[in-house]
């Protein structure tokens, strides 16, 4: 077994900390729902950094403005493409308007959490929809910029956001869209965060061969809108915040919670390494009842299941490589 990778930063490291003292001059970057929350602090960090980022936000505004905060304090271009990954054919019309062009860096960050049940455009469960399938499809019909950017002997990087709800369920292959059992929101969260780190299993698996590595990224807990379904009440009972509204000690700030993602995508540690699951800048550790909050469960690095997974998610988007 090889040993875990590690590195100088963990759970307090801001991104802006992890992107210091790299050059990303002509490095270009895809961040998906770059316009709030984590995103932004992602996008911000890289293009500090010196790489042209564009945000791909389904609010063209609210990525505008976004942009133009961004861009006071960058060197980096920023720039704004618009993609719905709830919308099968919003997001191949995206990836056709980037085309061929050189991609070092896609970070699939956006996501839905919790929500009612409800169904995408293409009527898959709303969960696995946006998180998984929307991804699974920009990124292979990204994969041709991505190979086209790799280049003496450093490889591409695609970045999978889940999350420590991948405990919650690991992916029911019978029913993924509840179209027969009662629909539980968390469990379908799990699902879809599950989803997302056996993507980066699979991708690197047919890819790393080709100059792409994919490793997913457990952010930690930080208040975004991310909690836009859930009820302040159902927050409190969590733990979450207190009656006060006074936010938990143990949820990150927003660059704080944006920093492993950028390690994911330029840690030197990380050159030639994908299917990893990451949490605080470090290869995470088995799950522990003892330590529920953070580690990976084994069903989210499975192979077989990444397998599966994949077989599904080329039948469903009509998309194979």
């Amino acid at each position: 077994m090889s040993a875990r990778i590690t590195s100088a930063f963990g759970a307090t490291s801001t991104a802006r900390e992890v992107a210091a003292q790299h050059d990303l001059t002509d490095v270009s970057v895809i961040v998906t729902g770059g316009a709030s929350g984590i995103g932004v602090e992602t996008a911000r960090a890289l293009a500090e950094a010196g790489a042209d980022v564009m945000l791909a936000v389904r609010n063209p505004a609210a990525g505008e403005a976004t942009a133009a905060e961004i861009g006071r304090t960058a060197p980096g271009k920023v720039s704004v493409g618009v993609v719905d990954l709830s919308d099968l054919s919003s997001v191949a019309a995206f990836a056709s308007a980037w085309g061929d062009k050189p991609l070092n860096i896609l970070i699939n960050n956006a996501g839905v959490m919790a929500c009612p049940l409800s169904y995408t455009a293409q009527d898959l469960e709303m969960q696995v929809g946006t998180n998984h399938f929307g991804h699974y499809l920009l990124t292979v019909l990204l994969a041709r910029g991505l190979m086209n950017a790799a280049e003496d002997g450093a490889a591409s990087r695609v970045v999978s956001l889940s999350s420590i709800g991948h405990r919650r369920s690991g992916i029911n292959f019978d029913d993924m869209h509840y179209r027969q059992r009662p629909y539980d929101k968390w469990e379908s969260y799990g699902q879809a965060k599950t989803a997302n780190a056996l993507f980066a299993v699979g991708l690197d698996a047919r890819f790393a061969d080709l100059g792409i590595n994919a490793n997913a990224v457990m952010p930690g807990g930080i208040m975004t809108p991310l909690q836009r379904h859930l009820p302040r009440e159902e927050m409190i009972a969590f733990g979450w915040m207190d009656e006060n509204g006074k936010v938990n000690d143990r949820f990150k700030s927003t660059e704080q919670g944006a920093a492993t993602s950028v390690w994911a995508a330029l840690a030197h540690e990380l050159e030639g390494v994908g299917g990893l699951y990451l949490e605080n800048c470090n290869q995470a550790v088995a799950w522990t009842p003892e330590t529920p909050f953070e580690g990976v469960m084994p069903h989210a690095l499975d192979p077989e299941a990444a397998e599966r997974l994949w077989a599904v998610s080329e039948e469903t988007t009509g998309v194979r490589i």
